[in-house]
């Protein structure tokens, strides 16, 4: 499957800029709401890169506009439902987070308006996200007499401490985007006219390095927080010792020594 030749998307923008994959929710009219479609093309996009990444080393993940990320779930939608109803929806949605989760690629959030409920539980399942300055926040779920479903109560006390994470799942409140960047939601704050311009930037730069070694990077910082430090650093060993035969090692220290920028091949 191509990431973006074989998926007919309707709820999605996809485009490729050299190596770098742009993944923008496009659903603006309602606040870039998650439907069942939008989470069926998120499942299969991330399912494809996972399978083959067919030359991209990085993602970012976006909204259309500026108004919203993503306003969580598609209440509208969602109306009426069976709990049956419900749960088939959410077993699609829930197909997306673990396809989410095995992205093998940096996955990067440009968070460019309101991200409440399963809209932050996007952002929480990036690697990092950089945000608009009006950006807001809030996981709304227990206000609906539900608790988020998209990983939340894991991803969050990692983020930012589970006594804050508590707080915020607890009390159900939105927080301003310079709340997010204190806490460590988020790692910068741009001007809503040149966040993506940035993230992009930022993106292109991971990708400029060496894509086996940030993969085994990923995987290592992924386990890093599952196991003690020993443990951890075991596994750290070997996932560097994955880097040692590559040529993009060699060239790596060929470069330097010759005062050049490195041209890695993920070989």
């Amino acid at each position: 499957m191509s990431v973006i030749q074989d998926i007919d998307f309707e709820a999605l923008a996809v485009a490729k800029d050299q190596d770098v994959l742009r993944v923008v929710m496009n659903r603006p009219q309602v606040a870039n709401a998650m439907n069942t479609v939008m989470g069926g093309e998120l499942r299969d996009l991330f399912q494809s890169i996972s399978e083959d990444p067919q030359g991209l080393r990085c993602v970012v993940l976006t909204g259309a506009g500026e108004r919203a990320f993503c306003a969580g779930a598609d209440l509208k939608e969602r109306n009426g439902m069976t709990a049956a109803q419900w749960g088939r929806q959410h077993t699609v949605f829930e197909s997306a987070a673990l396809a989410i989760m095995d992205c093998p690629l940096p996955l990067i959030g440009a968070v460019n308006g309101a991200a409440f409920g399963g809209g932050m539980e996007l952002v929480l399942a990036c690697d990092f996200a950089w945000g608009s300055s009006t950006a807001r926040f809030a996981l709304t779920e227990t206000t609906l007499g539900i608790i988020p479903g998209l990983g939340s109560t894991q991803y969050l006390p990692r983020a930012v401490g589970t006594r804050r994470a508590k707080e915020i799942i607890f009390s159900g409140l939105p927080f301003q985007a310079d709340e997010a960047l204190a806490w460590g939601l988020l790692n910068r704050l741009c001007r809503p006219e040149n966040l993506v311009d940035e993230v992009m930037a930022m993106a292109h730069r991971i990708a400029a390095n060496a894509p086996i070694a940030i993969r085994e990077a990923k995987q290592s910082l992924n386990h890093a927080l599952q196991a003690d430090l020993k443990e951890g650093y075991e596994f750290e060993l070997e996932r560097y010792r994955r880097t040692v035969p590559t040529r993009d090692r060699l060239e790596g220290v060929a470069a330097f020594n010759e005062k050049r920028k490195p041209v890695f091949k993920g070989e």
